[in-house]
């Protein structure tokens, strides 16, 4: 498999405040998101030509975002119907519109009154077929099904509330050093088993916050960014894809399997890398759990390891601006946001050291997206 054709860099970024309460109509929020990606990138909204989201019917249009901004002449607009399995792949979206000649600049946004607007659990009406056999055993929402996941998860490997606390704590931890980042009270095991259950054994801090925000980028040529006023960061490889588990619990064959199983070694052979050159990892951390897994699949840890790897704080750095669990939810595009700032060295106290490579990860259960994005000098 090869990877992408490497014509296409990240070079711009823009985010909103993280909030439980923005005050503002989710479009507006949107508007500033992609303003601020636009000037980072020393452009104006004239050389936009394409405009991508990804939305589960909660936020604005990319055709009402360009009226919004002041585009007359639309050129590529799309809004992909979905949720965190787009965090990666959308980054795909963009670089094949560039790379295929059909935009030259790509604006990439998601934008949620994820608190005060629509929620999660209230952005579909009904139940789904699937959904009428196993919701009347308690199985209500995201957090009850993948709680199920987790148990069958920590059983395999001998591992428990040890493994899932250290990764509330470390994702705590790193969030200190964010001002952006909401929950910025430290945390301790006590603290942590203190949490109330939401679904065993998962506890609120083993669950990602509901928030408002937005966040933006802007995509294109690696030959144009060259002349941008930082340093561009290549979309090295995409992949997507997953197969049944998890999230389709009536049909599972492991409940536990985690989109990266299916798709870790196209990832790496895409990239033409390995885990061993990855400097930092945004992973999509929907639950603690699934930060493990993610770890164990990708090859960071081995089978039942990945508890230690974060206890230790040793290997890879993981989620450096707090993750989902404690910088806030902006359905995992945050921590894209967050992949470019470090490889442009622009992160702060919270810097990992001459970052050159990350790996950032969208989740939905079984089915995902993973993306490997690098300085265009690396």
């Amino acid at each position: 498999m090869s990877g992408f054709p490497r014509t296409a860099a990240v070079v711009g970024v823009g985010s909103t405040e993280i909030t439980r309460n923005s005050g503002v109509a989710v479009d507006v929020l949107a508007a500033r998101a992609v303003r601020a990606a636009i000037a980072d990138a020393g452009m104006t909204v004239a050389d936009v030509d394409a405009i991508i989201d990804y939305q589960v019917g909660d936020s604005i249009s990319a055709v009402a975002l360009a009226r919004l901004l002041g585009i007359d002449e639309f050129g590529w607009v799309e809004d992909v119907w979905g949720g965190g399995q787009h965090t990666a792949s959308i980054l795909g979206r963009a670089a094949m519109l560039v790379d295929s000649g059909a935009a030259e600049v790509v604006v990439v946004y998601r934008a949620l009154n994820g608190r005060t607007g629509k929620r999660m659990g209230q952005t579909t009406v009904g139940l789904s077929d699937e959904a009428h056999f196993y919701a009347q055993y308690g199985l209500a929402g995201p957090p009850q099904l993948f709680a199920l996941s987790a148990q069958r998860f920590l059983h395999d490997r001998g591992m428990g509330a040890d493994d899932l606390a250290a990764v509330a704590i470390r994702m705590r931890t790193h969030a200190l050093a964010n001002p952006g980042a909401l929950m910025r009270e430290p945390l301790d095991r006590a603290a942590y088993d203190a949490s109330p259950w939401v679904a065993e054994p998962l506890r609120r801090l083993d669950c990602c916050q509901e928030t408002d925000g937005a966040c933006a980028i802007v995509v294109t040529s690696a030959e144009r960014a060259r002349s941008g006023a930082h340093p561009p960061v290549t979309i090295r490889a995409v992949v997507r894809g997953g197969g049944p588990g998890s999230s389709i619990q009536d049909r599972a064959t492991d409940v536990s399997a985690l989109f990266s199983r299916y798709i870790a070694d196209r990832l790496w052979k895409s990239a033409g890398m390995t885990h061993r050159d990855i400097d930092l990892a945004q992973l999509y951390d929907a639950y603690t759990w699934v930060v493990l897994g993610q770890l164990e699949d990708f090859g960071f840890a081995g089978h039942g390891g990945s508890g230690d790897l974060i206890r230790g704080g040793d290997g890879v750095p993981v989620n450096t601006n707090g993750g989902l669990l404690s910088e806030g939810y902006v359905h995992g595009f945050n921590n894209v946001v967050e992949a470019v700032r470090q490889l442009r060295h622009e992160a702060g106290d919270r810097q990992v050291p001459d970052a050159a490579t990350a790996l950032v990860t969208g989740f939905s259960g079984s089915f995902g997206s993973a993306a490997v994005l690098a300085r265009a000098d690396a």
